[in-house]
């Protein structure tokens, strides 16, 4: 465990408000900034950017496995990059997995009401972590074995597109928006890598 970065914390503790503030007051908070379908009469140009700090309040899951996934590689990330290069990251990641899933959805003819949660930019931040880390060894829970950074983002984003793909009813997880996550850290990383602004960014290898 390592200690909790400034700029992790404080995604974190705008997450925790604004889940609490769902809680209350549910209909306010999900119609003004949950990331509502573009054509809907309730859509609004901010929601881009709030859907990232909006989350489910029927599911604590959902937040709990965002927030945790956030501090654990974003902390490490922040120290590695510095605040603000992990700041713009983190969004980019957001609001490009968000851009991308409405393409998605849009071109496959099928689109729920709105979208929540960081989870593409944490994706964004998985990705970010095996590409800078690839030879970190982490302790999987279930099974419970060691398995290298690089190795566990490849077989997390089979899985995804797997599941995505499959599109099997009753699941409400939009996978592509995850996988739209990873797809826009590669993107950004490669660019500052060519931009020649590596910052000891490693390959996979």
């Amino acid at each position: 465990m390592q200690p909790m970065t400034t700029v992790v914390k404080n995604i974190i503790i705008i997450n925790v408000l604004i889940f609490g503030a769902s809680w209350i007051y549910p209909d306010v908070m999900y119609g003004l900034f949950a990331g509502w379908w573009f054509e809907s009469d309730f859509f609004k140009p901010w929601q881009i950017v709030t859907h990232m700090f909006m989350h489910g309040f029927r599911s604590i899951e959902h937040i709990l496995f965002n927030m945790f996934a956030l501090y654990m590689f974003g902390s490490a990330l922040e120290n590695h990059w510095g605040a603000k290069k992990f700041l713009t990251y983190y969004m980019l990641c957001g609001l490009g997995a968000f851009i991308i899933f409405t393409a998605v959805q849009y071109f496959s003819g099928s689109h729920g009401d709105y979208t929540v949660g960081a989870s593409g930019a944490v994706f964004g931040l998985l990705l970010g972590f095996g590409y800078s880390f690839p030879e970190t060894r982490l302790m999987l829970l279930f099974p419970p074995i060691p398995i290298k950074a690089k190795h566990f983002v490849m077989i997390y984003g089979a899985i995804e597109l797997y599941l995505g793909i499959q599109n099997n009813a009753g699941d409400n997880v939009a996978h592509f928006a995850h996988l739209a996550g990873v797809l826009v850290g590669y993107l950004i990383i490669k660019y500052w890598e060519n931009s020649g602004n590596k910052n000891n960014l490693n390959h996979f290898r």
